[in-house]
């Protein structure tokens, strides 16, 4: 028998270093320097970050700032790094250099062991005219919808328009908004047909079913006092080819338990709600968890439902063919930088009930898809099959 044991220290931060981010604020065409505030071990692996693209790295003595290619050109002979402590020089800075860097140290401390940690930069670049630009990154996959917060209350007088790569999609002007057309959004492309929504309090920018050509820079320009631009990085992936499938199929006797899987782990600010032929019948959020009533639930699922609070996967335990129908688990990612992202996913499961006491060839069938609300709205297909 082998046994390892690791004793693990966890230190207050010091009062000094309690910020989750570090802010700055620069003018265009001077220089800033994003500090470590360490000096560097010879193991040390540290890497630099900007909008989810490694732009420098250092490993060991060893040192790599990102090629023109690979920076899409953005930083070109304007980035350099102090092998001392790992810290970032941008010079000569832009407004498109605004945005969230951040530094991943690795400290190896032992041939199989490493301590890993994360400092975020928040970097707003004033321009020569006093306009103030700031901006954050999000990933997300084909098919999520996402809202783009501005943080602001809409004034009747204060006028507020997004672009999507410098070309203009919504606006918001003395109380009339109004989203791009095909033809102004991208040259008669039809790239956002019906998928732009315009909160008009907030003036907050929701994408539906976003795919990966509208991966690119969304940027808020908006006048209250001065005018603020703030800059969203978006990137959009392709759906692993394990979750092609849009609907998840399980086959369970009755009497049994079936778990509906979410393949997720749920962070603090996550919000995960199970929908069951449309009636919301559990519920995470944050911390706190909620399963239908009988009458919410008209009595269907009494003390069978389960909700794992690590994952917000959903367990039927002694299921009954009355359970068939439609399940839709419908995911909010909050997420809160510099300013705030929400990203809306959902998943679908279909289960077979089979009931073994009834004549064989007896099949009874819901096979839909409903598309609802914000983005595509996962509906659980749900198959009940009786044989011998």
């Amino acid at each position: 028998m082998i046994q390892k044991i690791f004793i693990v220290a966890v230190h207050d931060v010091s009062g000094a270093k309690t910020d989750k981010m570090k802010t700055k604020t620069v003018k265009e065409g001077n220089s800033v320097t994003l500090d470590t505030h360490v000096i560097k071990n010879p193991n040390d692996v540290m890497k630099w970050h900007f909008n989810d693209d490694l732009i420098a790295e250092i490993t060991r003595d060893q040192s790599k700032i990102c090629t023109d290619d690979q920076c899409k050109q953005r930083f070109r002979d304007r980035l350099k790094l102090d092998h001392q402590t790992g810290s970032l020089s941008i010079t000569n800075i832009t407004t498109t250099d605004a945005g969230v860097y951040e530094l991943q140290k690795n400290r190896r401390i032992h041939p199989h062991h490493s301590i890993i940690s994360i400092r975020r930069f928040s970097i707003t670049v004033t321009g020569a005219s006093g306009v103030e630009t700031d901006g954050v990154s999000v990933s997300l996959m084909e098919g999520d919808a996402v809202t783009l917060h501005t943080g602001v209350e809409m004034n009747q007088q204060d006028p507020m328009k997004w672009y999507f790569n410098d070309i203009r999609i919504a606006q918001i002007i003395a109380n009339l908004n109004r989203t791009c057309t095909d033809v102004q959004c991208n040259e008669g492309t039809e790239r956002f047909r019906d998928r732009l929504k315009l909160d008009h309090h907030t003036g907050d920018l929701t994408i539906t079913n976003i795919t990966t050509t509208d991966s690119g820079d969304y940027k808020l320009v908006t006048i209250r006092r001065k005018v603020i631009q703030k800059i969203f990085h978006v990137v959009v992936h392709d759906v692993p080819a394990a979750d092609q499938d849009d609907i998840k199929r399980s086959s369970v006797k009755e009497g049994e338990a079936v778990t509906l899987d979410s393949r997720v782990i749920k962070k603090q600010n996550d919000v995960m709600r199970w929908y069951f032929n449309e009636i919301l019948i559990a519920e995470i959020n944050g911390d706190l968890s909620k399963i239908c009533t009988d009458d919410q639930c008209d009595g269907r699922f009494r003390d069978r439902l389960k909700l794992d609070h690590q994952t917000g996967s959903l367990t039927i335990m002694n299921t009954r063919t009355t359970d068939s129908g439609f399940y839709q688990l419908k995911i909010i990612y909050i997420i809160r930088l510099r300013h705030s992202i929400s990203i809306f996913r959902i998943k679908r499961f279909s289960i077979t009930v089979t009931n073994s006491s009834l004549p064989s060839g007896v099949i009874a069938g819901i096979c839909a898809a409903v598309v609802v609300g914000v983005g595509v709205l996962a509906a659980v297909v749900v198959c009940v099959k009786y044989c011998c």
